[in-house]
């Protein structure tokens, strides 16, 4: 299930009007950047309409077991530079002087009660990171690839992974039918033989490093050995890659491929992120892919842009 608020246009100016104010860059000092947007909740400031459906957000993931939330309409900067292809990360610092759609994920976090994740390892450790094409990485399964990606979680193959996902459409042609799929783990356990499900909460798994992981830290090749299925319904998975391991029993190779036939059989969801909509989704307790069924545009498809940050309840940069 996923639920759908659209902010009208009054709102989405009364705050734009207000995260407009936030001049300190999250790349050069998040700390200070955090703490304004605090400050602006700590206030009074955030229109109610907002601060409202982020109590949705957070109500509906802790009392019903809603982990997919999409927003239509939000504010979104003036100017979106388009970055270097060859090494966009740096270019966006150069080029990226207001910081809108940063200060706008920054504040559904914290109103939401969900703070982000960093990693050092990761884009120098920055808290937002940008879903576009790296030439160096094109039909590679990683976040900078132009291609799709089959349904997984998000470092599936690091230790420590987010709780949620967002996704920020800064820059997404309509003509182009590119989709994020949504799988929610319940829907996966539906369509699994409790037998499995044992079996895969055993650790005999294993997940290798993608590429941009693997030239972020050369000593990232393979997982440890890990469970696929944790708590009640949480997964450690990504199609193609995890995988059983060497010493691996014949239950558990049956486990991971009735697996595929439940991803293949459970009912699924689908989002267009255009530009100006928030999808937030769980990213343990489901899967998400990218789909890719029409280009039409492909100049626009090869700059489609989105941010995205990591949610943790984990409060230390890592």
């Amino acid at each position: 299930m996923i639920t759908r608020l659209e902010f009208n246009d009054l709102q989405k100016d009364e705050l734009s009007k207000l995260i407009s104010s936030i001049t300190t860059s999250p790349y050069s000092d998040y700390k200070l950047f955090k703490q304004a947007i605090a400050r602006l909740i700590e206030n009074g400031l955030v229109p109610t309409f907002f601060v409202q459906a982020c109590e949705r957000v957070r109500q509906e993931r802790k009392e019903q077991d809603i982990n997919a939330h999409l927003l239509r309409n939000v504010p979104l900067d003036t100017i979106i530079p388009e970055f270097d292809q060859t090494n966009p990360v740096n270019d966006k610092y150069a080029k990226k002087l207001t910081f809108v759609g940063e200060a706008l994920l920054e504040m559904f976090a914290q109103l939401t009660d969900s703070p982000l994740l960093a990693y050092r390892t990761r884009n120098n450790g920055d808290f937002f990171h940008d879903v576009y094409a790296d030439k160096k990485y094109s039909n590679t399964q990683t976040q900078k690839t132009d291609g799709e990606l089959y349904f997984h979680n998000d470092r599936t193959a690091h230790p420590v992974r987010a709780d949620f996902l967002s996704l920020l459409g800064m820059r997404c042609s309509e003509e182009n039918l590119i989709f994020t799929g949504y799988l929610d783990g319940k829907a996966i356990l539906e369509n699994l033989k409790e037998t499995s499900q044992e079996w895969l909460r055993k650790p005999v798994y294993m997940t290798p490093f993608d590429e941009y992981s693997r030239d972020s830290n050369a000593q990232q090749i393979d997982s440890e050995l890990h469970p696929i299925l944790e708590n009640i319904h949480s997964f450690r998975y990504y199609d193609t890659r995890t995988t059983y391991g060497p010493d691996a029993p014949a239950e558990a190779i049956k486990a991971l491929i009735d697996l595929k036939v439940a991803i293949t059989k459970a009912a699924k969801g689908r989002v267009a992120i255009h530009k100006g909509a928030l999808f937030s989704f769980a990213n343990q307790d489901s899967l998400h892919n990218r789909e890719i069924i029409q280009v039409n545009d492909p100049y626009s498809a090869e700059k489609r842009l989105i941010s995205e940050i990591s949610h943790s309840d984990i409060k230390t940069h890592l």
